[in-house]
């Protein structure tokens, strides 16, 4: 069966669809670019769908290259039949294909290869015919101290290890014991009892127990880092070993003889010692890949409403990192993001210092022409708050709590250094915690998306896995939006569709020698960016100057001769047509319908037109704390408060209501109804009204509710 069926059957999609998709993939074309692109050739499938086409690809591909390795191997050894050879070809999952290599892998010496060798496997042969005799007769033969079979009993007790192997290996029996563990099997925890005074964190799993397959992805990380961490002991497991052992016997034991006795013996112990903790292991990593994929998917989509953010804008900003005995860092920036100033304010050491502050603050908003104030939401965060809110500016200047999360990776890093080779971490931490303001998205690219602080058990899963499925969010985001050519990093260019880090450098070194770019056909003229990168890219870039007032919206340039058909069929311009609603009214998009070009590309451009470049995030909206409560000391039962949504978990969401400790609303607490998915009900950084319900000073916990306010 072609990749094409096999998927389209796995995602539920035409067989059409997935093989056009796959066909784009294969030529170099990107996620984003097929999505809004392509629309016609697949279907109108969007990028979840073409992501989850590119990645069963992959992981189809690595299938064959596991199954040629195993003919390989099997060849190699001399036993490929027919049989097996169709076996191996038939087979679509790696599990299947290492049921069927078991018997065959290299392994190191194990009891049933000692008694191989010792010549007990006629003996095995004749036990597992299950006929009437006497098996003591039956094995004196075998007993030979020459090869180390010294008795009756250890000829029986090697014959036994044979059958046990062959039990462990047989494919009808592995999947016996898959189902029965995948129906019955318990996860279950128990403490170290040696590390119970230093196990106090994971101390609602010293005795758990619960069904492995239905438990929650947050649980089964928690489990296995108590494990991993050496506090606990963590099985996986049906709870009655009996009920897998008769279901095995009844495939192996026939009769009640002593033969089939001994043959019953091998059963239970081929289950005890190999198949039962393989199946373990197995369904270990089973729920591991299922808890980091839920996990990774949670952190995918805060990251994705992270980096969705409402931008301030370009407004010229004065940025403060506080800080209580290092002082406040404070810088001003142009309305680019651009470096203006920096100084040090000290507002905790005295109260004439604090004046001073308060001066020096009023003077450099004079100054500079500063319009927002972004404020570090770290240490001494709210403390920095009030101390801007009796400043009085001579203008209107908005007062910002911005997350420092991952600022400080930002500042230390070789990104930082190449952009402030003359400032210290505190300078490029302040500055970034301005440009955050104007711009999440253009700011956080730059920083790692695990120390963006949005992640739940971000440390405790696949690291690989994690790291492509962010990457996924960032090109999806930085696209969706949209870059401005002229003004982007390197870092932003560098999730560009068709770009990568090669050639955003390429295209900032071609900026930076020859100035701004004046089209988007000037990209041709970068080193090394030819007409396949053009192709992927152009779309998704923004020349806001350009002659050509398509360059400033999402149209893409092979479709500009079309516009140019549109504005000719109405007596315009391009640039009319685009500014006059009337003009756009008058045409008739399915006269424009090609072979290449359907009414989903037409409809796109018809938006394009409408709303060139439109930044698909929410207006930006000012935000503040309660003035009353900057300490969790401050905290009442039954207090409403306003927060700002940080974290969103699968179990419920983190919110900020400015006291340096995020408090969580369950999940049971979200709304006056059974909430699923948080996501439901709140996304990052939306603006909540929360109750108090309880707080704990010893352990730092605040529990909120979003019920009934």
């Amino acid at each position: 069966m072609s990749y094409a069926n096999i998927i389209a059957t796995q995602l539920n999609l035409g067989v059409r669809q997935v093989e056009k998709t796959i066909e784009l993939i294969e030529s170099g074309a990107t996620v984003p670019f097929i999505a809004r692109y392509r629309k016609e050739m697949t279907g109108n499938l969007n990028e979840v769908q073409i992501a989850a086409i590119r990645d069963l690809v992959l992981k189809l591909k690595e299938i064959d290259k596991r199954r040629e390795a195993i003919i390989q191997s099997v060849e190699e050894q001399g036993k490929m039949t027919d049989e097996l050879r169709a076996q191996l070809l038939a087979a679509t999952s790696l599990t299947d294909l290492e049921d069927l290599y078991l018997p065959y892998k290299p392994k190191r010496k194990t009891r049933a290869s000692v008694a191989v060798e010792r010549g007990l496997q006629p003996l095995a042969d004749a036990l597992q015919k299950q006929y009437q005799c006497n098996v003591d007769q039956l094995a004196q033969p075998f007993v030979n101290e020459e090869k180390g079979v010294n008795s009756i009993d250890e000829a029986l007790a090697g014959a036994r290890d044979i059958i046990a192997e062959r039990v462990s290996e047989d494919i009808a029996a592995r999947n016996k014991v898959r189902n029965l563990f995948r129906r019955n099997a318990m996860l279950t925890s128990k403490v170290v009892k040696a590390k119970e005074e230093e196990a106090g964190k994971f101390q609602s799993w010293f005795d758990w127990k619960e069904n492995a397959m239905r438990a929650p992805s947050h649980r089964v990380l928690a489990l296995f880092r108590g494990e991993s961490e050496g506090f606990l002991r963590v099985k996986i497991a049906p709870e009655d070993d009996e009920l897998v052992i008769e279901t095995l016997n009844r495939q192996f034991v026939r009769g009640n003889y002593e033969s089939s006795q001994q043959v019953a013996e091998a059963v239970r112990d081929g289950y005890k010692r190999l198949l039962a903790p393989s199946i373990e292991t197995e369904y270990y990593n089973l729920l591991k890949e299922r808890a980091d994929r839920e996990a990774i998917k949670v952190f995918a989509e805060n990251l994705r409403q992270l980096l969705l953010a409402s931008p301030m804008g370009q407004k010229r900003t004065l940025a403060i990192d506080p800080g209580f005995r290092t002082g406040c860092k404070v810088v001003c920036l142009d309305a680019q993001g651009q470096l203006l100033h920096n100084e040090t304010i000290y507002p905790f050491t005295s109260v004439r210092e604090e004046r001073a502050a308060v001066s020096k603050l009023e003077a450099l908003v004079e100054a500079f022409k500063i319009e927002a104030i972004a404020i570090g939401n770290g240490t001494a965060g709210r403390e920095t708050e009030e101390v801007v809110k009796r400043c009085r500016f001579k203008t209107k200047v908005i007062a910002v709590m911005v997350s420092e999360n991952g600022a400080s990776v930002y500042s230390a890093s070789d990104i930082a250094r190449a952009e402030f080779p003359e400032y210290d971490v505190t300078v490029r931490g302040a500055v970034s915690i301005g440009r955050r303001l104007m711009d999440p998205l253009s700011e956080l690219v730059k920083i790692d998306p695990k120390s963006i602080g949005v992640g739940q058990y971000q440390h405790d899963v696949n690291q690989t896995m994690l790291h492509d499925s962010l990457e996924d969010v960032v090109v999806s985001c930085v696209n969706s939006v949209g870059v401005e050519l002229n003004t982007a990093s390197r870092e932003l260019l560098s999730y560009v569709s068709g770009i990568g880090p090669s050639l955003a450098s390429k295209i900032v070194d071609y900026r930076n020698r020859n100035g701004a770019f004046h089209n988007r056909h000037e990209l041709l003229k970068v080193e090394r960016l030819g007409d396949k990168a053009f192709e992927q890219c152009a779309g998704f870039l923004r020349v806001r100057e350009s002659d050509n007032p398509l360059d400033r919206s999402a149209v893409h340039p092979e479709r500009y001769a079309l516009v140019e058909r549109m504005a000719k069929g109405v007596g315009a311009t391009v640039e009319q047509l685009m500014k006059e609603k009337e003009l756009r009214s008058k045409i008739d998009i399915n006269q424009f319908v090609s072979d290449d070009c359907g009414l989903p590309t037409l409809q796109d451009i018809m938006k394009e037109l409408d709303k060139p470049g439109l930044d698909p995030r929410a207006k930006f909206e000012v935000f503040e704390f309660d003035k009353n409560v900057t300490r969790i000391e401050d905290l009442q039962e039954g207090m409403v408060l306003p927060g700002i949504v940080t974290n969103i978990t699968a179990f419920g969401a983190f919110v900020d209501i400015g006291v340096h400790q995020d408090g969580l609303v369950h999940i049971s607490q979200m709304a006056n109804r059974r909430v699923n998915d948080p996501n439901e009900v709140v996304h990052i950084h939306q603006h909540v009204q929360v109750k108090v319900l309880e707080v704990d000073l010893r352990r730092h916990r605040i529990s909120l509710s979003m019920r009934g306010i």
